[in-house]
């Protein structure tokens, strides 16, 4: 049976002095529809590169992705866009809610323009309350905690049900505590929507809450030696990454 996610020959690359570093290069991975895995590497190793090929952010320079069905390897920016948009929702450590609109309406542009306005209103309410903002959901941003914000991102990205659910360090601006149930709630959320979870964290006490841990240095083979030092200093200087990833939820 194939993989929900399967990486065949994978390669990406970034211009670095003057030439072209990999930092990419898995040469065959797959995950099953509902796994829910951590994935582990130092700063710098391309952990969040690889989520951002995963969810069509950037385009893969060689060999064949495909993620739920999708050939995202062979698809051009516009096709990512509603790649992304149908099937992959993001969890991001700064969570890019809009702040000038109240966290509902941060949630509602994500949704279905063909749901009717009941539906919607039910939905999100349902919502809202699994999470324990019920009572929130009509302020800014800006009068949440964090922890409240990081559940409000959660709902965006999980509302709509999509096979694929991609988070980049989502407990990393959060305490530990915090953090710990964050982190059980994007589990559950995900078991309970059959969705798949990768995420990337450093934190090793949260990442035993996955039933998969994967260190990123097994299936990229350009983290070994002096070839993945040279690619971690590329990234540390990348600073397009940060764009393109506050805009991959919204497309």
């Amino acid at each position: 049976m194939a993989g929900i996610i399967q990486a065949k020959g994978i390669r990406k690359s970034y211009k670095y002095q003057q030439g072209l570093l990999p930092i990419i290069d898995i040469d065959n991975w797959s995950a099953e529809s509902g796994d829910a895995i951590a994935l582990l590497g130092p700063s710098g190793s391309g952990k969040s590169t690889f989520l951002h090929l995963l969810g069509g952010v950037l385009p893969v320079d060689q060999g064949k992705l495909e993620v739920a069905g999708h050939d995202v390897s062979a698809m051009k920016e516009s096709e990512r866009d509603s790649y992304r948009s149908s099937a992959v929702g993001y969890v991001f450590q700064d969570f890019y809610l809009i702040p000038s609109l109240t966290v509902k309406q941060n949630v509602e542009l994500v949704m279905p323009k063909t749901m009717n306005k009941s539906e919607r209103t039910k939905l999100m309410d349902e919502w809202f309350e699994r999470v324990g903002l019920q009572d929130r959901m009509n302020q800014l941003p800006s009068r949440l905690s964090r922890g409240q914000q990081q559940r409000a991102a959660i709902i965006r990205a999980m509302i709509n049900k999509p096979p694929i659910v991609l988070a980049d360090e989502p407990t990393g601006s959060l305490d530990f505590e915090t953090g710990s149930s964050v982190m059980r709630l994007l589990l559950d959320m995900s078991r309970e929507n059959g969705s798949t979870l990768i995420t990337v964290t450093h934190d090793l006490h949260l990442a035993e809450l996955f039933p998969v841990k994967l260190q990123f240095a097994e299936i990229n083979s350009c983290l070994k030696g002096q070839q993945g030092r040279d690619a971690s200093a590329a990234l540390a200087a990348a600073s397009p990454l940060k764009a393109a990833a506050s805009g991959g939820w919204r497309s």
